[in-house]
């Protein structure tokens, strides 16, 4: 199957499921499945609400942070901060404080990923 089409609420094709599930609605696709020949609408619908807290990294607790190929200035000066290169994973090893000093969270790899 393909999804063509994501709707969001307010938007032509989620407006009838948006007054049946109110604040619940996420989106609306649209799939194809072309075997059957047919198109399916699906909703994606908040169940649950709780409060959460992201979890707070230490300072000197050691992150991965991915840098591309092609990024030759980011990798020097990943470098010039005592990076350390993890061949086995592709990706480089700094102290969070520095990683966050230098703008590079949205960098932070897990190590699932």
């Amino acid at each position: 199957m393909q999804t063509r089409s994501t709707v969001y609420p307010g938007q032509r094709g989620s407006k009838k499921l948006g007054d049946e599930y109110g604040d619940r609605l996420v989106c609306v696709r649209y799939r194809y499945d072309a075997a059957r020949q047919k198109r399916y609408k699906t909703v994606e619908l908040i169940i649950e609400e709780v409060d959460w807290r992201p979890e707070r990294r230490k300072e000197d607790e050691v992150v991965a942070i991915r840098v591309g190929l092609d990024e030759v200035e980011l990798r020097r000066q990943v470098k010039a901060a005592r990076g350390i290169w993890h061949q086995g994973r592709k990706v480089w090893l700094l102290p969070y404080a520095q990683a966050a000093a230098m703008g590079l969270e949205g960098r932070i790899v897990e190590a699932g990923d």
